[in-house]
C-alpha cells in the first residue's frame, strides 16, 4: 500500500544531518531492495533525490525520522539503520564514509579523529573519543540541547563503527554498548575493539621469533661453530626474511586501497578547485557584460556565450516575458539545433493558460525553481503534466529558474541535458539561482536605459520638429540630414557610440533657427544680404543653446559639432571660419549631408536639383568645402539604398543651402 506524499511540518526546524548520511541508505536500497521506489520514499520525507546527491545539503530530524519510518515499512527490516551503517564498508559502496576511513593510516587514528570528522556529517551531537589501548577506544555521543534523536540513529552509529573496522582490517569491529541514551543513560557510550591487521601480526611474530633464533645461533657458535655457520645462521636469516616479506606484503596490500583513495580524493579536490575557479570566472565575466553593454539583445547574446563557456550543461535558453506579462518569448540560447530554434522562435509560452510549456509558466508565476533529473519520472506533480514541450526538445534532465529583479519576474533561465548522463544536484540549482538575479538586474538596467534613450530620442524629435514646424517647406529636413549623416558614418565604419553622437548633433543642427524671425525664415523669395546674415547666426546660436544642456561622455561634442556644420575646409564657412582639421569630423559629415539634402529638396523659391547634378556639384566642392572621402561615402550609401544619378529625389524637404552653397546670395528680386 502506497502512502500519500508528506512533507515536514516545521519549516524552521534546525538542519542537523548531512546528505552523506542518507547516501549509505540509498546505496543499500539500490543493492538489496531494488523493489523500493526511492523517489517515493524520499518524497514521503520531503526530500528530493538531487538533494541527497548534493554533499552540501542538510536535513532536519523530522525528515530523517520520516525517511526511516517509511523505509522500514517498505523493506520490512527493522534493523535497516544498522545494516546501512555496516554497508558503508562494502566494496560496492564507494561512498564518502568509506573514502573518509580509507584516508586514515590505521584504525586507532580513524576512531581518534571521530570528534572532528563527525562535524562534517551531523550537527546533532557531540562525539568524543578516548584511546584505551592500541586496539581499543571509547566513543561517547551526547546530543546537543533541544535535539531529540531516535533509537534507530544509535543503531546506525553502531553499524558505522563496525564498518570502520571492516574497511581497515576486513573484519567488523567489536562494539560494547554499555550505556545508551534510549535506555536511561546520560549518553551513548561505545567501547570499540578490533583485531590487529595481518601486517602487525606478522611483524610481531617476526620480532618474537628473531630474538630466540639469533640467541640460538649465538649459543651454537660457542659450542658448534661449524653447525651454527653452515646451518643455523642461514636458516635463521631465511626465517626472519620470510616473516619480514610476509609482513611487508600484507602491509602493502593494506595500504593499496588507502593510496588509491588518496589519488581519487586528490583528483576530486582538483576537480572542485577547477569548478570553483570556473564559477569565479563566470561571475567576473557576467559582471563585465553588465558594466559594458546596455542593449538587451547584446546582453543576452553575451550572457549565453559565457554560460556555454563555463557551465557544464548540454543546452541553455533564456525566455523573457512581454511587457504585459502574458507570454514568454525566446531571448537567447545555446546548444539547440536550427530546427529547434525555429520552433522556439515561433512559440510564445502562455503565462495565463495551461499549455505544453507549463514548466516555464509555473517557474515564472510561482517564482520557484524546478530541478528534474528524469523528465519521464518528474516527482513534482504540479508540473509533471506540463513537460510536453520539454519532451519535444529531447530534454532528459533540466533546471528551470525564475529571473527576478526587484521582486518582479522578468523571465526564466533553463539549462538541460539531453545526452550527458551527469545527474543535476542542489549545487547546480544554487549556482543558477545565483546567476538568475544577476541576469535580471542586467535586463532591468538595459530596459531602463532603453526607455531613457527612447525618451531622449523623442525629446530630440520634438525639438527638431519645433523648428521645422514653422515652415512646411523644411519639415523633415533634420530627419533626412540625420539619415544621410548616419549613412556616411556607416560607410566609414565609425563605432556606434560616435554614430549616436552624430545622430543627436544632426537632429539639432538647425536648432539655432529658433532665434531667426518668421518674417525671414518664411519669406517668399530670396533674402537680401542683411537677412542672409541674420540666417547665418543660427549656427552660433545652435552651439550656444546646446552648450546649456548637460551632455555626458562623447555627447559633450554635440554643441561643437552641430554649431560647426556650416564651416568649410578652405575657411570660407561660418560662424568661426575654421579650416581643415580645425573642423570636427562630425561637423564635416553633417555639412555634406545638409548640403545634399538642401539642394535635392523642394523650396518655395526653387525646385529640387536632379541627383546626378547634385553629385557633380558635391564633387566640385571636394577639397574646398567638403572632404572627398565623405562625399564618396554618401554617394556609396545612396547607391546601396537604390538612389543614384538617374533617380529624382522624392519629398518636399530642404533648407536655404542650395542657393547659399553656389555663392549666389539669395537676394530678393526688386
Amino acid at each position: 500500500m502506497t502512502e500519500n506524499h508528506r512533507s515536514p511540518t516545521d519549516t524552521c526546524a534546525p538542519l542537523l544531518y548531512n546528505s552523506r548520511i542518507l547516501e549509505a541508505f540509498i546505496l543499500l536500497i539500490r543493492s538489496r531492495y531494488s523493489h523500493v521506489n526511492i523517489n517515493e520514499l524520499l518524497s514521503y520525507a520531503g526530500i528530493k533525490l538531487y538533494e541527497v546527491e548534493d554533499e552540501g545539503q542538510w536535513f532536519t530530524q523530522e525528515q530523517i525520522n520520516l525517511f526511516h519510518k517509511r523505509l522500514v515499512q517498505l523493506t520490512g527490516n527493522p534493523n535497516i539503520a544498522r545494516d546501512a551503517g555496516r554497508y558503508a564498508a562494502s566494496p560496492d559502496s564507494m561512498g564518502v564514509m568509506r573514502k573518509y576511513v580509507l584516508g586514515m593510516l590505521d584504525l586507532s587514528t580513524a576512531y581518534g579523529m571521530i570528534q572532528k570528522t563527525t562535524a562534517n556529517f551531523t550537527r546533532s551531537s557531540l562525539y568524543e573519543s578516548k584511546k584505551l589501548a592500541a586496539d581499543r577506544v571509547e566513543i561517547t555521543v551526547i546530543p546537543f540541547e533541544g535535539v531529540q534523536e531516535e533509537p534507530f540513529q544509535c543503531e546506525n552509529r553502531i553499524g558505522f563503527f563496525e564498518a570502520i573496522g571492516k574497511i581497515m582490517t576486513n573484519d567488523f569491529s567489536r562494539i560494547e554498548h554499555d550505556e545508551c541514551l534510549f535506555k536511561g543513560g546520560r549518553c551513548c557510550r561505545y567501547t570499540i575493539s578490533w583485531q590487529k591487521s595481518y601486517s602487525v601480526i606478522w611483524r610481531r611474530l617476526r620480532n618474537l621469533v628473531s630474538a630466540p633464533a639469533v640467541l640460538a645461533v649465538a649459543v651454537a657458535l660457542f659450542f658448534q661453530p661449524q653447525l651454527a655457520l653452515s646451518v643455523l645462521a642461514p636458516l635463521t636469516l631465511i626465517l626472519i626474511l620470510t616473516l619480514s616479506l610476509i609482513a611487508t606484503w600484507h602491509e602493502k596490500r593494506e595500504l593499496q586501497p588507502k593510496l588509491d583513495n588518496i589519488g581519487v580524493s586528490a583528483q576530486e579536490l582538483l576537480d572542485q578547485v577547477n569548478l570553483n575557479y570556473n564559477n569565479v570566472l563566470l561571475s567576473h565575466e557576467i559582471g563585465a557584460i553588465i558594466s559594458s553593454q546596455t542593449n538587451i539583445d547584446s546582453i543576452l547574446d553575451s550572457l549565453v556565450r559565457v554560460l556555454k563557456k563555463h557551465l557544464v550543461y548540454d543546452r541553455g535558453l533564456i525566455l523573457l516575458a512581454d511587457p504585459e506579462k502574458k507570454q514568454l518569448h525566446l531571448g537567447a540560447s545555446f546548444g539547440y539545433s536550427a530546427q529547434q530554434l525555429a520552433l522556439l522562435g515561433d512559440i510564445g509560452f502562455d503565462l495565463e493558460k495551461t499549455s505544453d510549456g507549463e514548466l516555464f509558466s509555473h517557474t515564472f508565476q510561482n517564482r520557484k525553481p524546478y530541478l528534474i533529473n528524469d523528465i519521464d519520472k518528474a516527482e513534482d506533480k504540479e508540473i509533471a503534466q506540463g513537460l510536453m514541450f520539454a519532451k519535444k526538445l529531447g530534454v532528459q534532465s533540466c533546471i528551470c529558474c525564475p529571473i527576478i529583479c526587484e521582486d518582479e519576474p522578468l523571465g526564466v533561465l533553463l539549462v538541460d541535458h539531453f545526452k550527458t548522463k551527469r545527474p543535476l544536484v542542489q549545487n547546480d540549482l544554487n549556482l543558477l539561482m545565483g546567476i538568475a538575479p544577476i541576469i535580471g538586474v542586467s535586463i532591468r538596467n538595459a530596459e531602463r536605459l532603453e526607455n531613457k534613450a527612447k525618451q531622449f530620442n523623442s525629446t530630440l524629435q520634438v525639438l527638431a520638429a519645433s523648428i521645422e514646424s514653422r515652415d512646411p517647406y523644411t519639415a523633415g529636413h533634420s530627419e533626412k540630414v540625420t539619415e544621410y549623416s548616419l549613412g556616411i558614418c556607416q560607410e566609414l565604419g565609425l563605432h556606434e557610440e560616435y554614430q549616436s553622437m552624430i545622430r543627436v548633433a544632426a537632429l539639432l543642427h538647425d536648432y539655432g533657427k529658433i532665434g531667426v524671425p518668421d518674417s525671414i525664415l518664411k519669406k517668399q523669395g530670396r533674402l537680401n544680404r542683411e537677412e542672409y546674415e541674420i540666417v547665418k547666426t543660427h549656427a552660433a546660436k545652435t552651439r550656444e543653446i546646446l552648450e546649456r544642456i548637460n551632455f555626458e561622455g562623447i555627447f559633450k561634442q554635440v554643441p561643437m559639432v552641430a554649431g560647426a556644420h556650416h564651416e568649410k575646409i578652405d575657411g570660407s564657412g561660418y560662424p568661426s571660419g575654421l579650416k581643415g582639421n580645425q573642423i570636427p569630423l562630425g561637423a564635416k559629415i553633417i555639412a555634406v549631408a545638409d548640403f545634399f539634402e538642401a539642394i535635392t529638396s523642394q523650396r518655395h523659391y526653387r525646385g529640387p536639383m536632379p541627383i546626378q547634378e547634385a553629385f557633380q556639384l558635391l564633387m566640385e566642392k571636394k577639397g574646398i568645402h567638403f572632404e572627398e572621402k565623405l562625399i564618396n561615402a554618401l554617394i556609396e550609401y545612396l547607391r546601396k539604398m537604390g538612389i543614384n544619378g538617374k533617380t529624382e529625389f522624392p519629398g518636399p524637404v530642404g533648407s536655404d543651402e542650395w542657393a547659399l552653397s553656389t555663392n549666389c546670395y539669395p537676394l530678393r528680386e526688386k
